[in-house]
């Protein structure tokens, strides 16, 4: 009986493997000669995992006995790994469509955020809100998100601020989990801001001895599985003395640290993020040099969005800066309210034009980067033997065209694959 497999992608004229020696992450000089192979196929055993990748001719005499539950085509076309985006917040209520014209007008994110906006609008709506209502509408952002290619996501809780609605958005993630084909990484976000009428003191203690102990428990009993924990560690929200103690207590629940750090004010959270252990700190806008080698030393990535500097108006993080010292460079889109971009191809291409990444240095970062900083990077982020079966066909001669054509991507995918199986078959591609 001849040998059975899940996907046969066959006769690309580039798969883009970006790194083949099982490698955690890239830094400057490999994010810069990424591995391409030409006139090559993929093949995705029955669990869903990359069983190979090679040369076409190769392959094809190799499973010549072989049968698959589908075979694609892809003479002409590019394969790329599924994209992987660090930093999201899709779970909410109550969009923030009239504040853009407030920002444009020339107000800041605090200025919006102590007028009654930001955070806290999202906050009240998020609280009343079903759950059902909340699974939906995340249904249809993750949905988005995987037609512009995005496979493995980082889904944050926050828009809560106490424990009831912190779990509903926890539970809302878990369903989407088993329910929506995309891998989601969940992070604990209960620190996003300071709830109205409490102090700093007062939210990290209910933090620390209401909310973490009841997602312990939650943990342990293995209804909801939660990867990472994040504070919003920012002047005016939580101090850097506020955000140690929560992180510390999240990480000795077993938790991932990647938290946002020095956004607005240089916070000197590069060096608290360094100094415990921290996976990841996302926003970067106003880091140090200190903070930058900290982090480097560490190893401990630096997941940049160029999305929020470029609606918020902001310095934009320095992203060449942290690659020259060796960071762990990786994006993601900050998807929220504020910031309405479901698209990593938007965002690579954000990252190379406004932060002055090459175009290899953001599809790393969108990829391996982007799975170290959610501790995947052992199962995503590459297409290399044994890993998830993730990944995209581009209907483009070389997969620089996903990153060029500002806002092509949805004439450019031709399938999005998860696992092995087609989720995403974009049947009105354009030929270029």
């Amino acid at each position: 009986m001849s040998a059975s497999y899940r996907l046969w992608v066959k006769n690309a004229k580039q798969v883009v493997v970006v790194c083949n020696n099982g490698e955690k992450y890239l830094t400057l000089s490999g994010m810069q000669k990424l591995c391409v192979v030409h006139n090559a196929s993929v093949v995705v055993d029955r669990d869903g995992l990359i069983e190979a990748v090679g040369a076409a001719d190769v392959i094809e005499a190799e499973y010549s006995g072989a049968s698959f539950d589908r075979v694609i085509d892809a003479t002409g076309m590019c394969v790329l790994p599924g994209l992987v985006d660090a930093h999201t917040h899709p779970v909410w209520a109550g969009d923030r469509v009239h504040e853009f014209a407030m920002k444009l007008a020339g107000a800041t994110y605090m200025d919006v955020h102590q007028a009654g906006g930001g955070i806290h609008f999202t906050v009240e709506h998020t609280r009343v809100a079903a759950a059902a209502d909340l699974l939906a509408s995340l249904s249809g952002r993750l949905e988005r998100m995987r037609r512009a290619g995005t496979t493995l996501v980082e889904v944050k809780s926050g828009y809560g601020l106490e424990l009831h609605t912190e779990l509903k958005m926890l539970e809302v993630m878990e369903e989407a989990r088993r329910t929506v084909p995309i891998n989601i990484s969940s992070t604990y976000c209960g620190a996003h801001a300071v709830p109205k009428g409490k102090s700093v003191e007062e939210a990290t203690e209910d933090i620390l001895k209401v909310q973490l102990p009841k997602l312990k428990e939650r943990m342990s009993a293995g209804t909801l599985r939660v990867d990472n924990i994040d504070v919003f560690c920012e002047k005016g929200v939580f101090d850097l003395s506020s955000a140690r103690s929560i992180l510390q207590a999240g990480k000795d629940m077993g938790l991932n640290i990647n938290f946002h750090g020095d956004e607005l004010h240089p916070m000197n959270s590069a060096q608290l993020g360094a100094e415990l252990g921290a996976l990841a700190i996302s926003h970067l806008e106003e880091v140090t040099d200190e903070g930058i080698a900290a982090m480097a030393k560490a190893e401990t990535a630096a997941v940049l969005l160029p999305t929020t500097a470029y609606i918020l108006r902001l310095p934009q993080p320095r992203a060449r800066a942290m690659l020259e010292a060796g960071v762990v460079v990786a994006l993601g889109s900050d998807f929220n309210p504020n910031a309405y971009c479901c698209s990593m191809p938007i965002v690579m291409h954000l990252a190379c034009v406004n932060m002055r990444m090459s175009m290899s240095e953001a599809l790393a970062a969108a990829t391996i980067n982007a799975a170290y900083a959610l501790g995947r990077s052992r199962s995503h982020g590459s297409l290399e033997a044994g890993k998830n079966g993730d990944l995209l066909v581009l209907n483009a001669p070389r997969w620089e065209h996903l990153i060029y054509q500002l806002g092509g991507h949805q004439e450019l995918i031709r399938y999005v694959v998860v696992k092995g199986n087609v989720v995403y078959d974009n049947q009105k591609t354009l030929d270029l």
